[in-house]
């Protein structure tokens, strides 16, 4: 059991989200950051989708009730067991009565713990994620809190095997394009595009964007010069995924993420390719973004340096292990 001790608003139990079921309604969920979790899970040779802590408000603190192998991903929370400080994307072993401290990061936006066999909660529409709007899956359907418990799968753990050590982070592995102070992210044109006059699609590409307080797990706001229409456009609800930019008659973009919609009917201007996805989901509110357009090509090839990373932690990971 891993028994919580200080938890403050909209820490949750997430994975990958739930696949195929926007068609009913049902939004995806899932971490901000999925390398964040893919990493931690492979450092402790877990299914790739094994259930973490998504901890997003700090300090975090659990206590271990049993031995567990476990890793500390995501933003750098100069995370400590014990006495003992613990290096960012890092994997460790804690004994029965352990307290694993997550503070407020120097970088980033959201820690991730993920345990060794990953944490045994039901199964909700094929994913163990916290839908909080509906009130499901995740840990009672709600953030966690002081004194929750939370079983382990200890049946579906690995093979034991060494632990600490870790992955060079992806921020330092994949470097991102910096326009100034702000994080670059690259982004396709949308659906609506064209519905938007050129000085205001030139705007978009050309503005500092200040990702706003008000912003969440559901998207963020973005503060900046109004993107207007010439006249309001009355459309019908459309489908909506995670990375999609859409600007209401106000004119203020609002970027969807894990916990976005299903459907909408604000004119979608552009959408954030899925390499960059992660790195949005560790921007903080009060942060700056631009975004760069890029063709379909460049957006399936902005991959290739994400899964030769995964793969490369993958195969240090396995070797490590081992020894």
């Amino acid at each position: 059991m891993i028994e919580v001790l200080t938890s403050f608003a909209l820490n949750t139990v997430q994975d990958k989200g739930r696949v195929g079921v926007r068609r009913f309604g049902v939004s995806t969920s899932g971490v901000m950051d999925p390398l964040a979790l893919t990493v931690g899970n492979t450092l402790l040779g877990n299914d790739e989708n094994a259930a973490c802590i998504e901890v997003q408000t700090f300090p975090f603190r659990i206590r271990f009730t049993i031995d567990c192998a476990f890793a500390v991903t995501g933003a750098d929370c100069m995370a400590r067991l014990g006495e003992v400080s613990l290096p960012p994307w890092w994997c460790a072993q804690a004994k029965a009565g352990d307290v694993l401290q997550l503070n407020a990061p120097k970088r980033g936006a959201r820690g991730y713990i993920t345990f060794r066999g990953g944490l045994d909660l039901p199964l909700i529409l094929g994913s163990r994620s916290t839908h909080l709007r509906s009130g499901f899956g995740g840990f009672e359907g709600r953030p966690l809190m002081a004194g929750d418990a939370l079983p382990l799968c200890s049946a579906a753990a690995p093979t034991e095997g060494r632990v600490g050590f870790g992955a060079e982070p992806p921020d330092i592995a994949i470097p991102a394009p910096v326009d100034g102070k702000a994080l670059q992210v690259r982004a396709l044109r949308a659906g609506e595009y064209d519905l938007f006059p050129t000085a205001m699609q030139d705007l978009f590409w050309s503005t500092l964007w200040k990702i706003g307080m008000q912003s969440d797990r559901g998207g963020y706001r973005l503060a900046g010069p109004k993107l207007l229409l010439p006249e309001p456009v009355e459309m019908r609800s459309h489908g909506v995924v995670p990375g999609v930019i859409q600007v209401p008659p106000a004119g203020e973009p609002i970027v969807q993420m894990s916990d976005a919609n299903t459907a909408g009917g604000y004119p979608k201007i552009a959408a954030v390719v899925q390499a960059d996805l992660w790195r949005l989901g560790q921007a903080k509110p009060g942060s700056f973004v631009t975004f760069k357009g890029v063709s379909y090509r460049e957006a399936v090839a902005a991959m290739d340096p994400v899964e030769n990373y995964l793969a490369r932690v993958g195969t240090t990971s396995a070797l490590y292990r081992a020894l």
